[in-house]
C-alpha cells in the first residue's frame, strides 16, 4: 500500500474527476453524525466541477438522507450496492428515466438504471437456517418489507411488517440479512454454511449483510455513472466489505483506517479513520 499524498499525487478537483463516496463509516460516523470539516470538503469539490457520487447500499430514502444533510441536490447517487442509479433532484443537466413510486419517496427522484432479482430461494434458506434474523426487502415499487423488527433507526423510509411468503416482489433491488446477536464475522461465516450462490453479498461494519444481483456492485454503478458524466479519472473512498470493488475498479482507491484487513488489500491507499475526519484529508487534498 502506498502513502496517501503519492497515491493522490496527479489527481484534482474540477470536470475531469469523479470521486466515488461510501456513506456509512466513510462520510458519516458509525453513529450517523456528520464533520462539517467533511461537508465542506465534500462541496468544495462540488463547486469545483468534481463529479462526487453517492455510491453506497443505502436505499432510495436512505440515500436521499444523506443527500439532503450534505446540502446536495441535482447529482446522481449509486443505491443499493449498484442496483440502482438515480437522479436526485430536478436539475435539468440530469437524466432522469422513471420517476420512482411517492410509497418509497415524495422526494424529485427518477430512475436511470435499475437491476432487480429473485431472491426467494435464498431467503428461505435464511429464515430456516438463521431463525432469529431479521430480513428486509427493499423494491422499486412498494416500502421495504421486513419480517421482523430491525434496531432503532437503522431502516429508513417506510417499512411493512411482512409474512416471510410476502417479503419478495417482481422488482425487488436488495435483500438486508440483520443478525444484532452475531457478529459480522459469524453471520459472514453463517451465510457461507447456508451454501447461497448466483447473488452477490457483502457484510458491513456490524452483524448485518447485504443480498444484490448477480455482478452487481457499487463498481458497476460508478462505472455507468462516469460514462454519463464523461469524467476521465476516477476515485473511490470507502471502509466496508461492499465497497471493495470499488476500490478496486477506480484509478485510485482509498481506504478508511476503520476498515477491517482484508478489505485494505483492494486499496491503493489508506485514510485517517472516520473519527479523524479522514475523508475531509483525502479531499482537501485536491483542491
Amino acid at each position: 500500500m502506498r502513502e496517501l499524498s503519492d497515491a493522490l499525487s496527479g489527481l484534482a478537483a474540477g470536470p475531469d474527476l469523479l470521486i466515488g463516496l461510501d456513506v456509512d463509516g466513510t462520510i458519516f460516523h458509525h453513529d450517523t453524525s456528520l464533520s462539517p470539516r467533511v461537508r465542506d470538503a465534500i462541496l468544495a469539490h462540488v463547486a469545483a466541477g468534481t463529479h462526487v457520487v453517492i455510491a453506497t447500499g443505502r436505499g432510495i430514502a436512505g440515500t436521499q438522507l444523506a443527500l439532503d444533510a450534505l446540502g446536495l441536490s441535482g447529482v446522481y447517487a449509486v443505491c443499493s450496492n449498484g442496483a440502482i442509479i438515480a437522479a436526485f433532484g430536478e436539475d435539468p443537466g440530469l437524466a432522469p428515466t422513471t420517476p420512482v413510486s411517492p410509497d418509497i419517496t415524495d422526494r424529485a427522484v427518477h430512475i436511470v438504471r435499475v437491476h432487480t432479482f429473485d431472491p426467494s430461494a435464498e431467503i428461505a434458506k435464511v429464515l430456516v437456517g438463521l431463525p432469529d434474523a431479521a430480513i428486509a426487502v427493499e423494491s422499486m415499487s412498494s416500502a421495504t418489507r421486513i419480517s421482523a423488527p430491525f434496531p432503532v433507526g437503522e431502516l429508513s423510509g417506510n417499512v411493512v411488517l411482512s409474512a416471510p411468503d410476502q417479503l419478495v416482489g417482481p422488482d425487488t433491488t436488495r435483500v438486508t440479512i440483520r443478525a444484532p446477536h452475531m457478529t459480522a464475522m459469524e453471520l459472514l461465516d453463517a451465510i457461507e454454511a447456508l451454501g447461497l450462490r448466483g447473488i452477490e453479498y457483502a457484510v458491513g461494519w456490524s452483524a448485518w449483510m447485504d443480498l444484490a444481483p448477480a455482478g452487481i456492485s457499487k463498481a458497476v454503478g460508478l462505472a455507468d455513472v462516469q460514462k454519463i458524466v464523461g469524467a476521465r479519472r476516477t476515485l473511490t473512498v470507502g471502509d466496508s466489505g461492499n465497497d471493495c470493488e470499488m476500490l478496486a475498479w477506480a484509478d485510485t482507491g482509498i481506504v478508511m483506517a476503520n476498515s477491517r484487513p482484508y478489505i485494505r488489500e483492494f486499496a491503493d491507499a489508506m485514510a485517517p479513520h472516520v473519527d479523524d475526519d479522514g475523508l475531509a484529508v483525502v479531499l482537501e487534498a485536491l483542491l
